[in-house]
């Protein structure tokens, strides 16, 4: 049955692709036509609207992308070389599908475009690599990170085209910019070292969040070490800072349930009558908070002019809590989550450095979202 099915079934497909191939060639998408036209080819040799319309199909892509090619030969654009290559692709995509059906390579002969890519790609690569040295003699960081793409689209093209690896490589470190993280001012040495802490976690977040391949941020000590020559530095202070007292808060409550106390049977024996009881309980519960907050203000300064290219204030807050409990009185009265609290103990708060790097969290993202804001477009 499934046999006959298929019998059926094939005269109506092949016929539907003899129509998609004309169709597609009706609408003048001929590229597509010449290799619906070889796929049918290939499954019947002796198809006739394929045999027919294949030559003409051909002819007219290969007319429409060499008019293209023709086209931009004779315009000014400088990428021109690139779209050249482009039409001269297709172009042998058409011969290299023909020729992979001998029925439509015994009627139509294919142009092989292989070295007019060869040709079109090495022009495109010479421009690119003129365009990159250009820019790179203008000696201006925005200029090198331009050079820096182009040597790098000259690659693409070609690999190993020339020395553009060693000129990318160079474009980047001229277009690199060196933002030196200086020392966070706090005006409390007790907390020093939580903000040489937080520092050091801003850095790498920083870095981490890759906010501009161009954009580099040291530490000014290792900027110090490696001799590493500052074209901005960021500046911050904690000011209104509070890593507050422990707050115990201390409340008590009654509570009580019915429950099941035991059962008897009702005068037939068969039926079960339960028995009822209240119990009661003191609940005590004691939560500890402590507070701490603060503000970061920042500035970007640029080291040529001494100009503030950005400053803000960023605020950071974080609460610790810890709550437990006990009872007095029955156990049975206590709910699920009576009981939980009675899991809890009392213990101490964090050491004060601890709460303070723990309400400095929530500035990194918002210092990393200013900082997406300054080089994103740059």
């Amino acid at each position: 049955m499934q046999n006959r099915l298929l019998w059926l079934i094939a005269p109506i497909l092949l016929i539907l692709s003899c129509k998609s191939g004309e169709k597609l060639y009706n609408k003048g998408r001929y590229d597509e036509a010449v290799l619906a036209f070889v796929k049918k080819l290939q499954k019947r040799p002796d198809n006739t609207v394929s045999l027919q319309l294949l030559p003409q199909a051909y002819t007219q892509a290969q007319r429409a992308h060499e008019d293209k090619v023709n086209g931009y030969m004779i315009s000014n654009d400088p990428l021109k070389w690139e779209y050249i290559r482009t039409e001269y692709r297709a172009l042998q995509r058409l011969y290299d599908g023909i020729h992979a059906s001998p029925a439509a390579l015994a009627i139509v002969k294919p142009k092989d475009y292989r070295n007019a890519i060869s040709g079109a790609q090495e022009n495109a690569a010479q421009v690119r690599y003129d365009r990159g040295a250009s820019l790179l003699d203008q000696g201006d960081k925005a200029a090198a990170r331009q050079a820096f793409d182009e040597f790098q689209a000259a690659l693409n093209l070609i690999p190993n085209y020339r020395n553009s690896a060693q000129l990318m490589d160079e474009a980047f470190q001229r277009g690199l910019v060196n933002v030196v993280v200086r020392h966070v001012d706090v005006r409390s040495s007790y907390y020093q070292f939580s903000a040489d802490q937080f520092r050091d976690v801003l850095i790498r977040n920083l870095q981490q969040r890759n906010i501009n391949r161009f954009v580099q941020f040291t530490d000014e000590r290792i900027a110090r070490n490696n001799k590493i020559q500052p074209d901005q530095f960021l500046e911050m202070s904690f000011n209104d800072f509070v890593v507050g007292q422990t707050y115990v808060d201390r409340s008590e409550r009654e509570v009580s349930k019915e429950i099941v106390v035991g059962s008897v049977k009702d005068s037939t024996g068969k039926a079960v009558i339960n028995r009822y009881a209240t119990v009661k309980a003191k609940v005590y519960v004691v939560k500890a908070t402590v507070v701490s907050k603060g503000l970061l203000d920042y500035q970007l300064i640029d080291v040529a002019t001494n100009n503030i290219i950005r400053t803000d204030r960023l605020p950071g807050s974080y609460t610790w809590m810890n709550q437990y409990g006990y009872y007095k009185g029955d156990e049975r009265a206590l709910s699920d989550e009576d009981k939980a609290l009675m899991v809890g103990e009392d213990i101490p708060p964090p050491p004060p450095q601890e709460l303070f790097l723990q309400f400095t969290k929530p500035i990194y993202d918002q210092l990393t979202r200013e900082m997406q804001g300054v080089y994103n477009n740059m």
